[in-house]
């Protein structure tokens, strides 16, 4: 706990170990790090970010609630966290939890969790291919689990995300713990200010 929200260590580590032109992969498992290549510049791109300004307070229980269905869906299926689901294991998974009886909140939460570890190894391979523009998809689709799954979004992460796709941003999601803040837009570096 930080402050009395039950909390990870992605955000500190982020701000102590990023590199310039990098993205950090941190695999909480073991604490690993790398540096993925991540110039967007070289690539005529652009990461903007965009600050709805909805405050949001991690420590009114929400954000509790989503972590502590995401520990009981790895209790219930006998993991010690849902890191240790591979995706392809995910629909048997979510049969065993159905079976278990768990909570229909529990079941999508471990959809979001399991869905977002692929999602972020495929953008890894993508940004280690130099295909940064095919992450937009990628990026699209987990603000959708966000929103769906998860439920960590709002109407105003929402609106921001969909005028950006809209506006014809390659990719769009929002950042961060949920429920306010802001969401980060992939678009071609000649178009931000559009």
């Amino acid at each position: 706990d930080f402050v009395g929200v039950p909390c990870g260590i992605m955000d500190q580590m982020a701000s102590a170990c990023c590199t310039e032109g990098h993205a950090l992969h941190l695999d909480t498992r073991d604490l690993t790090l790398r540096q993925v290549p991540f110039d967007l510049a070289a690539q005529g791109l652009t990461l903007l970010v965009v600050d709805t300004r909805v405050k949001h307070a991690l420590g009114d229980g929400a954000y509790a609630e989503r972590r502590a269905g995401c520990e009981e869906g790895a209790r219930l299926l006998g993991i010690p966290t849902l890191r240790d689901l591979p995706y392809d294991g995910l629909d048997a998974a979510l049969t065993a939890l159905a079976d278990a009886g768990a909570d229909e909140s529990v079941i999508r939460y471990v959809t979001h969790v399991v869905g977002d570890n692929r999602r972020v190894e495929q953008v890894i391979a993508l940004l280690d291919a130099g295909e940064v523009r095919a992450a937009g998809p990628v990026l699209n689709e987990g603000h959708r689990s966000l929103r769906d799954d998860l439920r960590v979004s709002c109407a105003e992460l929402d609106l921001a995300v969909s005028a950006a796709q809209e506006a014809g941003a390659l990719g769009a999601r929002m950042t961060g713990g949920g429920f306010g803040g802001s969401a980060v837009v992939l678009v071609e570096a000649a178009e931000a200010d559009a």
